[in-house]
């Protein structure tokens, strides 16, 4: 590949459909086709009725966001060095689809797709606020700033120590955007589910850093996991998955959400599990495939559990 002392190759061959298909993850696209399961799931148990042509728009826009996310994050750790860096990666859980760095893609390429992804979000977006109100828009440029902050500068959330953060609320703000959507305001059920949801979601993200931790470190990429070493992320990650339930079983004690939201409880072993193994192999990347995987079940076993109990609730309306 011809890269030049800035940083920035030549644009290289275009861009086919499977490698693009490829460049977005997909196998991560289901941690947000989820959150807007949870989100529709919501807004029905509350009697708010289902419009399925928006509910199904609102997810084709939310899904486009995170694999122009994605991608956008393989450019900005192409630039920065921190994927070639990585020669721990544990594909396909950490250090991004890898394309750059097999030679199957430019830095070039990449950048123009980002940014092509991200713009067509606007005509997208604006529909959507056409057809559900303002509040979506709020929501919506909210997520998008936050994608943008995670990866790149000035912000760099992730460099800060602060992805875990950004990414926790930006997944929190998909399930309250796809609860609008429907509903057409804002209600405290998808606001009490989307905090617990977004805390599993950072611990996905915290785990899931903690193999690059090495390489991150080599390029100044100072994540929460290169902050806290391998034993400190692993308690943090316990803490995360513990305050995430925790909250949830306290929620439906307070009567925010119903009882049946507890569905998402099912999570909790795999959770504990990833937490164990975590403290036993932190430090030792390759060993820590078991426990990725644990935490990406237990993220979709948990929305899909809470959705679960309150679509038994919508059948009743």
């Amino acid at each position: 590949m011809n890269m030049n002392t800035n940083g920035h190759d030549a644009a290289g061959p275009p861009l086919t459909a499977g490698l693009v298909w490829r460049m977005t993850r997909p196998g991560s696209l289901l941690l947000t086709l989820v959150a807007c399961v949870l989100g529709t799931a919501t807004a029905a148990a509350c009697g708010c009725g289902l419009d399925p042509g928006l509910a199904l728009g609102a997810t084709v826009l939310a899904l486009w966001a995170h694999a122009a996310a994605n991608v956008l994050n393989d450019w900005q750790d192409a630039v920065s060095g921190a994927d070639a860096a990585n020669t721990q990666a544990v594909t396909p859980f950490t250090g991004g689809s890898r394309l750059i760095q097999q030679g199957q893609v430019s830095v070039a390429r990449t950048r123009e797709l980002a940014l092509g992804m991200l713009l067509v979000l606007l005509p997208g977006g604006l529909w959507l606020v056409a057809q559900t109100g303002g509040g979506i828009f709020w929501l919506g440029m909210a997520g998008v700033l936050l994608a943008w902050a995670y990866s790149a500068p000035p912000l760099r959330l992730m460099t800060r120590g602060l992805g875990e953060l950004a990414v926790g609320l930006a997944w929190a703000l998909m399930v309250i955007g796809m609860d609008y959507v429907q509903r057409r305001h804002f209600f405290p059920i998808p606001a009490s589910v989307a905090l617990n949801f977004g805390l599993l979601v950072a611990a996905l993200l915290l785990a899931n850093s903690i193999p690059d931790a090495r390489s991150d470190a080599l390029v100044g990429k100072r994540t929460l996991a290169v902050r806290l070493g391998p034993r400190g992320s692993a308690g943090m990650y316990a803490a995360l998955v513990l305050l995430g339930h925790g909250w949830l079983v306290l929620a439906v004690a307070l009567l925010i959400p119903p009882v049946q939201a507890l569905w998402g409880l099912l999570s909790l072993p795999l959770s504990l599990l990833a937490a164990a193994w975590l403290w036993r192999h932190g430090s030792q990347p390759e060993r820590l495939r078991p426990a990725l995987l644990l935490s990406v079940l237990a993220v979709l076993v948990h929305a899909l559990g809470m959705s679960w109990g309150f679509a038994q609730l919508a059948r009743n309306w």
